[in-house]
Protein backbone atom coordinates (compact mmCIF):
# COMPACT_ATOMS: atom_id res chain seq x y z
CA UNK A 1 0.00 0.00 0.00
CA UNK A 2 3.02 2.50 1.17
CA UNK A 3 4.77 1.73 -2.39
CA UNK A 4 1.65 2.33 -4.50
CA UNK A 5 0.58 5.28 -3.32
CA UNK A 6 4.08 6.30 -3.69
CA UNK A 7 4.09 5.72 -6.95
CA UNK A 8 1.01 7.72 -7.36
CA UNK A 9 2.29 10.90 -5.67
CA UNK A 10 5.29 10.29 -8.40
CA UNK A 11 3.29 10.20 -11.09
CA UNK A 12 1.64 13.54 -10.09
CA UNK A 13 4.41 15.21 -9.61
CA UNK A 14 5.53 14.07 -12.71
CA UNK A 15 2.63 15.33 -14.55
CA UNK A 16 2.61 18.81 -12.69
CA UNK A 17 6.48 19.52 -14.10
CA UNK A 18 5.71 18.78 -17.80
CA UNK A 19 2.87 20.65 -17.49
CA UNK A 20 4.59 23.64 -15.99
CA UNK A 21 7.18 23.41 -18.60
CA UNK A 22 5.23 22.84 -21.41
CA UNK A 23 2.69 25.84 -19.83
CA UNK A 24 5.73 28.09 -19.74
CA UNK A 25 7.39 27.07 -23.05
CA UNK A 26 4.04 28.37 -24.08
CA UNK A 27 3.44 31.77 -22.27
CA UNK A 28 6.95 32.84 -22.49
CA UNK A 29 6.79 36.29 -24.38
CA UNK A 30 8.81 36.59 -27.30
CA UNK A 31 9.68 40.25 -27.14
CA UNK A 32 10.59 42.08 -23.33
CA UNK A 33 8.56 45.41 -23.16
CA UNK A 34 10.53 47.98 -21.38
CA UNK A 35 8.63 50.01 -18.29
CA UNK A 36 9.50 53.38 -16.99
CA UNK A 37 11.96 53.32 -14.38
CA UNK A 38 10.29 53.60 -10.54
CA UNK A 39 12.59 55.86 -9.12
CA UNK A 40 13.41 56.55 -5.32
CA UNK A 41 11.46 59.10 -3.61
CA UNK A 42 12.23 61.07 -0.32
CA UNK A 43 9.72 61.46 2.48
CA UNK A 44 8.24 64.70 3.69
CA UNK A 45 6.05 66.28 5.98
CA UNK A 46 2.87 68.51 5.40
CA UNK A 47 4.87 71.37 7.13
CA UNK A 48 8.22 70.62 5.53
CA UNK A 49 6.57 71.29 1.98
CA UNK A 50 4.45 73.99 3.29
CA UNK A 51 8.12 75.65 4.46
CA UNK A 52 9.11 75.17 0.80
CA UNK A 53 6.80 77.81 -0.49
CA UNK A 54 7.79 79.96 1.94
CA UNK A 55 11.50 79.64 1.42
CA UNK A 56 10.36 80.84 -2.07
CA UNK A 57 8.58 83.30 -0.22
CA UNK A 58 11.30 85.25 1.06
CA UNK A 59 11.90 87.40 -2.31
CA UNK A 60 9.84 90.18 -1.57
CA UNK A 61 11.60 92.03 -4.46
CA UNK A 62 13.56 91.08 -7.98
CA UNK A 63 15.13 93.19 -10.88
CA UNK A 64 16.62 90.94 -13.23
CA UNK A 65 17.67 90.37 -17.45
CA UNK A 66 15.98 87.96 -18.88
CA UNK A 67 15.58 85.72 -21.90
CA UNK A 68 11.63 85.49 -22.91
CA UNK A 69 10.70 82.61 -25.48
CA UNK A 70 7.04 82.95 -26.62
CA UNK A 71 4.60 80.49 -27.52
CA UNK A 72 1.01 81.01 -29.17
CA UNK A 73 -1.22 78.03 -28.52
CA UNK A 74 -4.10 79.15 -30.22
CA UNK A 75 -4.12 76.05 -32.26
CA UNK A 76 -2.84 73.67 -29.86
CA UNK A 77 -6.63 71.96 -30.50
CA UNK A 78 -5.58 71.18 -34.16
CA UNK A 79 -2.05 69.83 -32.94
CA UNK A 80 -0.30 72.60 -33.25
CA UNK A 81 1.59 76.02 -31.99
CA UNK A 82 4.05 78.46 -32.92
CA UNK A 83 6.75 79.58 -31.53
CA UNK A 84 8.44 83.11 -31.33
CA UNK A 85 11.60 83.97 -31.76
CA UNK A 86 13.46 84.87 -28.36
CA UNK A 87 13.29 88.35 -26.74
CA UNK A 88 15.43 90.08 -24.07
CA UNK A 89 13.74 91.19 -21.18
CA UNK A 90 14.01 93.53 -18.00
CA UNK A 91 11.90 92.34 -15.31
CA UNK A 92 11.52 93.90 -12.09
CA UNK A 93 8.57 92.89 -9.66
CA UNK A 94 7.61 93.38 -6.36
CA UNK A 95 4.79 92.82 -3.52
CA UNK A 96 1.96 92.13 -3.58
CA UNK A 97 1.38 92.23 -7.51
CA UNK A 98 3.52 94.50 -9.31
CA UNK A 99 5.56 94.25 -12.08
CA UNK A 100 7.62 96.19 -14.94
CA UNK A 101 8.51 94.12 -17.83
CA UNK A 102 10.44 95.64 -20.82
CA UNK A 103 11.43 93.79 -24.03
CA UNK A 104 13.60 93.87 -26.64
CA UNK A 105 14.45 92.86 -30.19
CA UNK A 106 17.88 91.00 -29.91
CA UNK A 107 21.29 91.94 -31.36
CA UNK A 108 19.63 95.60 -32.42
CA UNK A 109 18.20 95.83 -29.03
CA UNK A 110 14.96 97.98 -29.95
CA UNK A 111 12.44 98.01 -27.36
CA UNK A 112 9.54 96.00 -28.46
CA UNK A 113 6.86 96.94 -25.69
CA UNK A 114 7.07 98.32 -21.82
CA UNK A 115 4.42 96.55 -19.54
CA UNK A 116 3.64 96.98 -16.07
CA UNK A 117 0.80 96.33 -13.46
CA UNK A 118 0.18 98.38 -10.34
CA UNK A 119 -1.74 95.12 -8.83
CA UNK A 120 -4.73 96.42 -9.51
CA UNK A 121 -4.31 98.08 -13.25
CA UNK A 122 -2.14 96.89 -16.20
CA UNK A 123 -0.67 99.32 -19.19
CA UNK A 124 1.03 97.81 -22.36
CA UNK A 125 2.88 99.97 -24.80
CA UNK A 126 3.42 98.70 -28.25
CA UNK A 127 6.67 100.90 -29.28
CA UNK A 128 7.84 99.48 -33.16
CA UNK A 129 6.01 100.21 -35.34
CA UNK A 130 5.37 99.30 -39.44
CA UNK A 131 4.55 101.27 -42.64
CA UNK A 132 1.11 102.29 -41.78
CA UNK A 133 1.08 102.78 -38.02
CA UNK A 134 -0.98 100.01 -36.84
CA UNK A 135 0.98 98.53 -34.47
CA UNK A 136 1.96 100.96 -31.92
CA UNK A 137 -0.78 101.23 -29.35
CA UNK A 138 -0.67 102.45 -25.47
CA UNK A 139 -3.26 99.84 -23.79
CA UNK A 140 -4.78 100.11 -20.42
CA UNK A 141 -6.92 97.88 -18.04
CA UNK A 142 -8.17 96.45 -15.04
CA UNK A 143 -6.47 92.98 -13.79
CA UNK A 144 -9.08 91.09 -12.98
CA UNK A 145 -11.29 92.17 -16.02
CA UNK A 146 -12.59 89.50 -18.70
CA UNK A 147 -12.28 90.79 -22.48
CA UNK A 148 -12.69 87.61 -24.23
CA UNK A 149 -15.55 89.43 -25.80
CA UNK A 150 -13.31 92.03 -27.33
CA UNK A 151 -11.45 91.15 -30.51
CA UNK A 152 -7.86 91.73 -31.28
CA UNK A 153 -6.80 94.55 -32.36
CA UNK A 154 -3.69 94.24 -34.00
CA UNK A 155 -2.63 94.83 -37.92
CA UNK A 156 -2.35 91.35 -39.79
CA UNK A 157 -0.62 93.34 -43.26
CA UNK A 158 2.53 92.72 -44.22
CA UNK A 159 5.85 93.36 -42.96
CA UNK A 160 9.84 92.63 -44.80
CA UNK A 161 10.90 92.32 -41.05
CA UNK A 162 8.60 88.79 -40.30
CA UNK A 163 10.67 88.13 -37.04
CA UNK A 164 10.40 91.52 -35.49
CA UNK A 165 6.41 91.62 -36.32
CA UNK A 166 5.88 88.17 -34.73
CA UNK A 167 7.48 89.58 -31.40
CA UNK A 168 5.19 92.50 -31.40
CA UNK A 169 2.07 90.34 -32.17
CA UNK A 170 3.22 88.00 -29.53
CA UNK A 171 4.36 90.40 -26.84
CA UNK A 172 0.79 92.79 -27.63
CA UNK A 173 -0.98 90.24 -26.12
CA UNK A 174 0.61 89.56 -22.89
CA UNK A 175 -0.54 90.92 -19.77
CA UNK A 176 1.97 91.63 -17.25
CA UNK A 177 0.21 90.67 -13.83
CA UNK A 178 0.49 87.00 -15.28
CA UNK A 179 3.83 87.19 -14.57
CA UNK A 180 3.99 88.45 -10.92
CA UNK A 181 2.90 84.94 -8.87
CA UNK A 182 4.74 83.36 -11.11
CA UNK A 183 8.47 84.77 -9.98
CA UNK A 184 7.04 85.86 -6.26
CA UNK A 185 5.58 82.93 -5.21
CA UNK A 186 3.01 83.83 -2.35
CA UNK A 187 3.37 82.55 0.92
CA UNK A 188 1.07 80.03 2.90
CA UNK A 189 -1.54 81.98 5.52
CA UNK A 190 -3.78 80.60 8.15
CA UNK A 191 -6.52 82.40 6.01
CA UNK A 192 -6.40 79.40 3.64
CA UNK A 193 -6.88 75.36 4.55
CA UNK A 194 -3.79 72.78 2.82
CA UNK A 195 -4.00 69.14 2.32
CA UNK A 196 -1.00 67.34 1.02
CA UNK A 197 -0.85 63.87 -1.26
CA UNK A 198 1.27 62.06 -3.43
CA UNK A 199 1.06 60.99 -7.10
CA UNK A 200 3.32 59.71 -9.71
CA UNK A 201 3.67 60.69 -13.21
CA UNK A 202 5.39 58.74 -16.25
CA UNK A 203 7.73 61.13 -17.91
CA UNK A 204 10.62 61.24 -21.09
CA UNK A 205 14.06 62.94 -20.41
CA UNK A 206 14.30 63.87 -23.97
CA UNK A 207 18.03 64.68 -22.87
CA UNK A 208 19.07 61.13 -22.14
CA UNK A 209 20.18 58.34 -24.67
CA UNK A 210 17.20 56.61 -26.17
CA UNK A 211 18.78 53.38 -25.16
CA UNK A 212 18.84 54.33 -21.18
CA UNK A 213 16.73 52.95 -18.62
CA UNK A 214 16.05 56.72 -17.73
CA UNK A 215 15.38 57.89 -20.89
CA UNK A 216 11.32 57.25 -19.51
CA UNK A 217 10.70 56.98 -16.07
CA UNK A 218 8.17 57.08 -12.94
CA UNK A 219 8.79 59.91 -10.81
CA UNK A 220 7.09 60.68 -7.31
CA UNK A 221 5.60 63.74 -6.18
CA UNK A 222 3.75 65.22 -3.11
CA UNK A 223 0.55 67.70 -4.49
CA UNK A 224 0.26 70.46 -1.76
CA UNK A 225 -3.62 71.98 -2.28
CA UNK A 226 -4.15 75.63 -0.57
CA UNK A 227 -8.16 75.98 -0.51
CA UNK A 228 -10.33 79.39 0.24
CA UNK A 229 -12.57 78.86 2.99
CA UNK A 230 -16.43 80.74 1.62
CA UNK A 231 -19.00 82.18 3.54
CA UNK A 232 -21.18 79.09 2.79
CA UNK A 233 -18.84 76.97 4.44
CA UNK A 234 -17.37 75.25 0.92
CA UNK A 235 -13.95 75.34 0.13
CA UNK A 236 -12.47 76.59 -3.08
CA UNK A 237 -9.17 75.51 -4.45
CA UNK A 238 -6.86 78.28 -5.24
CA UNK A 239 -3.19 76.65 -5.69
CA UNK A 240 -1.89 73.39 -6.27
CA UNK A 241 1.97 73.13 -5.46
CA UNK A 242 4.21 69.99 -7.05
CA UNK A 243 6.87 69.10 -5.08
CA UNK A 244 9.55 66.94 -6.93
CA UNK A 245 10.62 64.16 -3.81
CA UNK A 246 13.35 62.57 -6.57
CA UNK A 247 16.76 63.28 -5.10
CA UNK A 248 15.22 65.85 -2.26
CA UNK A 249 12.58 67.89 -2.28
CA UNK A 250 11.73 70.43 -5.09
CA UNK A 251 9.26 72.88 -5.98
CA UNK A 252 8.59 72.09 -9.96
CA UNK A 253 4.90 73.43 -10.22
CA UNK A 254 2.66 75.66 -8.94
CA UNK A 255 -0.44 75.69 -10.60
CA UNK A 256 -3.14 78.75 -10.00
CA UNK A 257 -7.11 78.28 -9.96
CA UNK A 258 -9.91 80.77 -10.79
CA UNK A 259 -13.48 81.02 -9.39
CA UNK A 260 -14.87 78.37 -10.98
CA UNK A 261 -11.94 75.73 -10.40
CA UNK A 262 -10.07 75.99 -13.95
CA UNK A 263 -6.62 76.43 -14.02
CA UNK A 264 -5.46 80.33 -14.67
CA UNK A 265 -1.80 79.56 -14.34
CA UNK A 266 -0.06 76.33 -14.56
CA UNK A 267 4.21 77.47 -13.86
CA UNK A 268 6.70 75.30 -14.11
CA UNK A 269 9.95 75.19 -12.02
CA UNK A 270 13.06 74.71 -14.00
CA UNK A 271 17.00 73.69 -12.49
CA UNK A 272 17.40 75.39 -9.04
CA UNK A 273 20.40 77.59 -8.73
CA UNK A 274 21.91 80.77 -6.57
CA UNK A 275 20.57 83.95 -7.23
CA UNK A 276 22.03 87.55 -6.78
CA UNK A 277 25.95 87.18 -5.34
CA UNK A 278 25.15 87.45 -2.17
CA UNK A 279 25.04 83.65 -1.17
CA UNK A 280 21.30 84.22 0.31
CA UNK A 281 19.02 83.05 -2.47
CA UNK A 282 20.16 79.67 -3.37
CA UNK A 283 18.43 76.80 -4.95
CA UNK A 284 15.94 78.71 -6.67
CA UNK A 285 14.39 77.94 -9.70
CA UNK A 286 16.84 79.60 -13.49
CA UNK A 287 13.93 79.16 -15.28
CA UNK A 288 10.06 79.87 -15.37
CA UNK A 289 7.78 78.29 -17.64
CA UNK A 290 4.26 80.07 -17.37
CA UNK A 291 1.19 78.77 -19.47
CA UNK A 292 -1.87 80.53 -19.88
CA UNK A 293 -4.35 77.73 -21.19
CA UNK A 294 -7.09 80.10 -21.30
CA UNK A 295 -5.54 82.88 -23.15
CA UNK A 296 -3.75 79.85 -25.32
CA UNK A 297 0.25 81.04 -25.11
CA UNK A 298 3.08 80.16 -22.61
CA UNK A 299 6.23 82.31 -21.63
CA UNK A 300 9.76 80.91 -20.57
CA UNK A 301 11.51 83.05 -18.56
CA UNK A 302 15.40 82.03 -18.63
CA UNK A 303 18.06 84.41 -16.34
CA UNK A 304 20.48 86.12 -18.64
CA UNK A 305 23.35 85.93 -15.38
CA UNK A 306 21.64 84.50 -12.23
CA UNK A 307 24.38 86.16 -9.74
CA UNK A 308 23.97 89.65 -11.60
CA UNK A 309 20.22 89.45 -10.26
CA UNK A 310 18.88 91.91 -7.43
CA UNK A 311 16.82 91.14 -4.85
CA UNK A 312 15.05 92.83 -1.60
CA UNK A 313 14.90 96.52 -3.24
CA UNK A 314 11.99 98.54 -2.57
CA UNK A 315 11.17 100.49 -5.57
CA UNK A 316 8.77 103.19 -5.57
CA UNK A 317 4.86 102.91 -6.59
CA UNK A 318 5.21 104.97 -9.84
CA UNK A 319 7.66 102.77 -11.30
CA UNK A 320 5.17 100.27 -11.81
CA UNK A 321 2.55 102.31 -13.54
CA UNK A 322 3.80 103.49 -17.36
CA UNK A 323 2.94 106.91 -18.49
CA UNK A 324 2.79 106.96 -22.45
CA UNK A 325 5.41 109.42 -22.66
CA UNK A 326 5.85 108.35 -26.63
CA UNK A 327 2.00 109.92 -27.24
CA UNK A 328 0.79 106.81 -28.80
CA UNK A 329 -2.71 105.62 -29.85
CA UNK A 330 -4.48 104.78 -26.42
CA UNK A 331 -6.58 102.03 -26.09
CA UNK A 332 -8.81 101.67 -23.07
CA UNK A 333 -10.24 98.14 -22.84
CA UNK A 334 -12.56 98.80 -20.20
CA UNK A 335 -13.84 101.89 -22.08
CA UNK A 336 -14.49 99.19 -25.28
CA UNK A 337 -15.54 96.35 -23.04
CA UNK A 338 -18.69 98.83 -21.73
CA UNK A 339 -19.33 99.78 -25.26
CA UNK A 340 -19.67 96.66 -26.42
CA UNK A 341 -21.23 95.29 -23.77
CA UNK A 342 -24.09 98.33 -24.24
CA UNK A 343 -24.54 97.43 -28.04
CA UNK A 344 -25.31 93.78 -26.81
CA UNK A 345 -27.89 94.81 -24.19
CA UNK A 346 -31.45 93.93 -25.22
CA UNK A 347 -33.38 97.20 -26.00
CA UNK A 348 -37.09 97.76 -24.61
CA UNK A 349 -39.99 97.09 -27.23
CA UNK A 350 -42.00 99.88 -28.30
CA UNK A 351 -44.69 98.53 -26.84
CA UNK A 352 -43.59 97.90 -23.38
CA UNK A 353 -42.38 101.93 -23.17
CA UNK A 354 -45.78 102.78 -24.40
CA UNK A 355 -47.20 100.54 -21.77
CA UNK A 356 -45.01 102.13 -19.32
CA UNK A 357 -45.73 105.60 -20.37
CA UNK A 358 -49.87 104.99 -20.45
CA UNK A 359 -49.48 103.72 -16.67
CA UNK A 360 -48.08 106.82 -15.49
CA UNK A 361 -50.21 109.25 -16.83
CA UNK A 362 -53.08 106.96 -15.63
Amino acid sequence: MFIRKSSTHSYILGIIAISAAFMSGCISPKTKNKTATLLSTTDATQSQLMDEVNRFARVESLRAKMYLKFEDNSFAEFGSKEVYREADGEVVVQRPGKILLNVKVPVIKTDVAKMTSDGEKFRVAILLNNEDGKWKKFVMGTNDADYSKLQKDLSQSKDENGAIKQNVNAFANLRPQHFTDAMLVRPTDTEHVYTSSTTFQIEEDVTADKKSPLRKVNRGYYLLDEYAKLASGDLRITRRFWFDRVGGIRLARQQIFDKKGEIESDIMYGAEGNLTDTGQYNRLPLQVLVTRPQEKYAMRLTYQTPEDVKIGTKYPDSAFVLENSWGLQEVDLDKKLREVLAAKAPVPSPTASNSNSTSRFH
